[in-house]
């Protein structure tokens, strides 16, 4: 297997919830730090709303692994985010039987 080609910086990132001084309680994304990764893009779908479009593609986010517990280590619940490009993570496995990459399973949703 030949090693995947990192050629962009995403940073990770990590709600945390801080009280919105009204009860309840706000979410707050913190940056963890820029990762190098590479993307591939999957399958993308449209789903129509009454009031709007929502466009979905799903991406396979490959990352150096990181130990367990590590800051730097992407778990489900995080997102990844480039700009205004947000890609949320819904599953982490090890990319290949050395444990040397991750591959993040990703999603992206744009509201039209």
């Amino acid at each position: 297997m030949s090693a995947p080609r990192l050629n962009r910086k995403l940073v990770l990132e990590e709600a945390q919830r801080a009280p919105d001084g009204a009860g309840g309680w706000a979410l707050n994304w913190v940056a963890l730090g820029t990762l190098w990764v590479a993307v591939d893009a999957g399958t993308g779908r449209e789903r129509a709303g009454e009031f709007l479009t929502v466009s979905s593609v799903s991406y396979r986010i490959t990352v150096r692994a990181a130990p367990q517990g590590a800051p730097s280590r992407p778990k489900p619940e995080q997102r990844f985010r480039e700009g205004a490009r947000v890609f949320r993570i819904t599953a982490v496995t090890e990319d290949d039987p050395g444990g040397q990459y991750l591959t993040c399973f990703a999603q992206e949703e744009v509201v039209a």
